[in-house]
């Protein structure tokens, strides 16, 4: 009898939440909407050399605090704010930790940082943050 090979070291598989339901749960509003727009279309004008802004991008390694990234946030609108005249600014906002071989590897995969990976509520929490700032 042949012995297992594959998948030695799964324990479980969960369903990941199909996107389109995370979008359903989590929709985006309209100011948020405008924000994204307009600031693609900011950025795209500067790379065009139609804009003479300079596009920075501005934030953590990874986001593990939501409290704290929402507060990074507030700040950096205020800065954003101050010099939109010379500055098209944008939140760097990663969740995850792709380079990370051992340790923790991100607020998606485990939301709770004590190894239970509960991605799905990672993505929510990741969605509702994104919403927020």
């Amino acid at each position: 009898m042949a012995r297992p090979t594959q998948d030695l070291r799964i324990t479980g598989v969960r369903p990941l939440i199909p996107p389109a339901i995370l979008i359903e749960e989590l929709p985006i509003g309209e100011s948020a909407s405008d924000l994204v727009a307009d600031t693609r279309l900011a950025i795209a004008q500067v790379i065009r050399g139609v804009d003479p802004r300079l596009v920075v991008i501005v934030g953590p390694c990874s986001i593990h605090d939501t409290v704290g990234a929402r507060e990074y946030a507030e700040k950096l609108k205020v800065l954003a704010d101050r010099y939109r005249e010379s500055l098209v600014v944008v939140l760097r906002c990663y969740f995850e930790k792709p380079r990370t071989t051992i340790g923790w590897k991100g607020l998606i995969n485990d939301p709770d940082l004590d190894g239970s990976f509960r991605v799905n509520k990672g993505l929510r929490i990741a969605r509702k943050l994104l919403l927020d700032v």
